[in-house]
């Protein structure tokens, strides 16, 4: 007892030195900053010295870091994964989010194979987003899916998935550092509504999920990754009239959309027409024909108009043969219109013209 008494005055001693040597040396900032040498063995000495502290991380074997509150007593720890499980539901419906976040994760980290694992996993999930994460939440949700994809809470996972993709598209921001919302992205957007789908291809969520991957790229403008995401709803879910004819006027909408950004593209036009007869073939009933008819007769008007201006730089360049296709073009493309009478004129002319040289 002597020998320890003394180990303990020693140490004392020592950290009475040490206070000395950092602060009553006489030693200022600027002479310190000269001294690294100085400042390294304080440093060194304050580490060495055993202390005293709060300690919120907490080191169990076999389990790792946790946080705990100093002065906490860990009382939320159970031997069995069914109590522990308790315990963390317990702390949900008292809106706890923190304790019961800790006691799910311990059930999934310790009993990744029981039978409460699922209901765990699902309890992060859940804590995730009573804490407002909505990001932490679908991830949470997806590791469910991929470790447990029979788990009986499956289809809600899915419905809580879908709810949160559907936030982000209607604009919600994604956050950094977990609080400080950043950004709006149509492309983490589009990859949660395919996330769902990957997982559940023929679910309930799936077929809006992959038309929602679709509205996502239309809002980014990338209108060939929208058309894309159309046709696979429309192709892969051919069985759901409902679903079909909507993916296909989509598709049909955004192949139009495509044509008239920038310059008109007038290959991207005559796809949007075809997309748009196809469905007025495959579905004749739908309410939206009449739509498709007036826009397709838009396209084909700003088709001959193309046409037309092509026409004209080939007969100013004296290439008549050119010229008459182009003009040809226009009547086939749209022949009543005004452009069509001047097209004919024109191919009068220039017949005369080329039987005359």
């Amino acid at each position: 007892m002597r020998l320890v008494g003394e180990i303990h005055k020693r140490r004392k001693e020592r950290g009475r030195a040490i206070l000395d040597l950092a602060a009553g040396s006489g030693v200022r900032f600027g002479e310190m900053k000269r001294s690294p040498i100085r400042i390294g063995l304080v440093l060194f000495l304050l580490v060495a010295l055993p202390f005293r502290a709060p300690a919120p991380l907490i080191y169990r074997p076999g389990e790792g870091w946790t946080y705990e509150l100093p002065g906490g007593k860990g009382d939320w720890h159970r031997q069995r994964a069914k109590d522990q499980l308790a315990v963390a539901q317990d702390a949900f419906n008292k809106t706890k989010f923190k304790l019961a976040y800790n006691a799910a994760e311990r059930v999934v980290k310790i009993w990744p194979l029981s039978d409460y694992a699922p209901q765990a996993q699902y309890l992060i999930g859940r804590c995730w987003e009573g804490r407002k994460q909505d990001e932490k939440a679908f991830d949470a949700y997806e590791t469910l899916l991929e470790k447990y994809p029979k788990s009986v809470v499956a289809d809600d996972v899915q419905r809580r998935q879908y709810a949160i993709a559907l936030r982000y598209l209607h604009g919600e921001w994604f956050k950094v550092f977990m609080y400080v919302p950043f950004f709006p992205s149509m492309d983490k957007t589009a990859a949660m509504f395919d996330d769902i789908v990957r997982y559940g291809p023929y679910g309930e969520f799936a077929p809006p999920s992959q038309m929602n991957i679709g509205a996502a790229r239309e809002k980014q403008k990338d209108y060939p990754l929208a058309v894309r995401a159309y046709e696979l709803a429309s192709d892969r879910y051919n069985d759901q009239p409902l679903v079909a004819a909507d993916a296909l006027y989509k598709a049909a909408l955004a192949y139009d959309k495509q044509a008239r950004t920038a310059e008109y593209d007038q290959s991207i036009a005559g796809q949007a027409i075809s997309a748009f007869t196809e469905f007025m073939s495959l579905f004749p009933d739908d309410p939206r024909v009449a739509d498709a008819q007036r826009i397709i007769t838009a396209l084909q008007a700003e088709e001959a108009r193309g046409n037309f201006r092509i026409a004209q730089f080939y007969e100013k360049e004296k290439r008549w043969d050119g010229a008459l296709v182009y003009y040809n073009e226009v009547l086939i493309k749209d022949a009543g219109s005004p452009l069509a009478t001047e097209a004919r004129e024109r191919i009068d002319t220039l017949k005369r013209r080329v039987t005359t040289q």
